[in-house]
């Protein structure tokens, strides 16, 4: 021996060490996560075993997809209820009031209004109708000057004059022709001729006419006659005028206007419809009208027209309703109420509007359980049409119905306390 020892250790006593250390780190491992081991393999409570929430209030249900929420229970002591002055009352039933009201404004059947304006330019020597004057069709308004109307008179009196003169010369050219003693040519050049002049007058004629000239008149012009340079302005329809431009010495153009006359026997009444209306809304519902200045009168008419634009701003569409005037009470102008017959009849529930209250984006009301005094049961509803302090139910209550009336706010504020989904 050199006075060292040396310790020889073979294969199977290496691998015994290794496994050894590897068994006693597994161990410390086991040890170390043991804890959350345990409390992650402890069942957790189902959603229906979870205890009620404060107040004795269980907990609602998931919302089914692509339905209404489900009902959510709140239940209240019943000295909490009387401090909230909680008051019930039952769901009534009625035919709902589907007549839609707007606000709407006078205005003239544009249909019979007519802007008057001269046939002829020149000058106004006469007006011969005032302001808010009824006028009668064919009735002269204005007289005006004018060289055109004078100028036009004279080339028909003178075509005339020419016809006449050409038609003798054709007459004693068909009795020469007729002895021999003219020649057919010369007759046939003299008929092309008196088929000008003639197609000549009858121009004048028809210029005349569109100058406005009657028949009368065009047939009294002549070399006897004097030729007129006034026109006369009448009126195109019977109705008021409301607004006149003409005065004496104004240089008019035909397409100036001087005059608007408007058949005031029927009127439009004007309103806007909201987006939310429209569905309510066709043509031909009946409609009446109503205004303050005349409180007893209810005209009636139908919607004869919807705009098909929306206004981008106020997202509404203008309807018409027009309306006998024959008194001419409604004027142009007044505010009227438009109260059009929209939807069905159908008999519905009617609860009160303080019975509804918001939640989100839902509307619900509180029906109370009969059974259980101070439980209250969160329904979701649809409303419809209002009807002065009471409001249409289409879904979620029936008649009959229990629910609150006063007090729904405390209910719904004891809700959003207990943290109901």
């Amino acid at each position: 021996m050199n006075g060292s020892s040396r310790v020889t250790l073979g294969w199977p006593a290496l691998i015994v060490g290794a496994l050894v250390l590897l068994g006693a780190g597994a161990g410390l491992g086991y040890f170390t996560i043991r804890p959350w081991s345990d409390n992650a393999g402890v069942q957790q409570p189902s959603a229906s075993a979870r205890p009620a929430a404060p107040g004795g209030s269980p907990p609602a249900a998931p919302v089914p997809p692509g339905g209404s929420a489900p009902d959510i229970v709140v239940t209240l002591t019943l000295e909490a209820a009387r401090r909230a002055g909680i008051v019930l009352a039952a769901v009534t039933e009625g035919r709902a009031d589907s007549r839609l009201r707007l606000p709407g404004v006078v205005e003239a059947n544009a249909y019979k209004q007519v802007a008057v304006t001269p046939l002829v330019g020149g000058r106004v020597t006469r007006v011969l109708a005032e302001l808010g004057q009824s006028v009668r069709a064919g009735q002269p308004l204005a007289e005006v000057f004018s060289p055109e109307l004078a100028e036009a008179e004279t080339r028909f009196v003178s075509a005339r004059a020419e016809l006449e003169a050409h038609e003798r010369e054709l007459e004693r050219s068909e009795k020469l022709v007729a002895i021999g003693s003219a020649s057919r040519q010369e007759l046939e050049r003299l008929h092309a001729e008196h088929t000008a002049k003639l197609t000549a007058l009858e121009s004048a004629r028809s210029r005349l006419q569109l100058l406005g000239l009657s028949a009368a008149a065009i047939s009294n012009l002549g070399p006897g006659n004097d030729v007129g340079a006034v026109a006369t302005v009448p009126a195109p329809i019977a109705g008021v005028v409301t607004e006149r431009a003409a005065n004496p010495g104004l240089n008019v153009e035909t397409a100036t206007k001087l005059f608007t006359v408007v058949d005031l026997s029927t009127v439009w009444v004007v309103a806007d419809a909201y987006e939310k209306d429209f569905a309510r809304i066709h043509a031909g519902a009946p409609a009446s009208i109503t205004t303050k200045a005349f409180p007893a009168l209810a005209p009636r008419g139908r919607v004869s027209y919807i705009d098909p634009h929306v206004n981008a701003d106020t997202r509404t569409a203008r309807i018409r309703v027009e309306v006998p005037n024959p008194r001419q009470e409604l004027r142009l102008g007044m505010f009227a109420d438009v109260s059009i017959a929209a939807g069905s009849e159908d008999t519905v529930a009617f609860v009160p509007r303080t019975a509804v209250q918001n939640v989100g984006t839902r509307t619900v009301v509180y029906l109370a359980d009969a059974k259980q005094p101070g439980r209250f049961v969160e329904r979701e509803v649809v409303l419809g049409v209002h009807a002065g302090n009471d409001v249409a139910v289409l879904s979620g209550v029936r008649p009959g119905d229990t629910i609150v009336t006063g007090g729904s706010f405390a209910v719904r504020a004891e809700r959003d306390r207990l943290g109901l989904p």
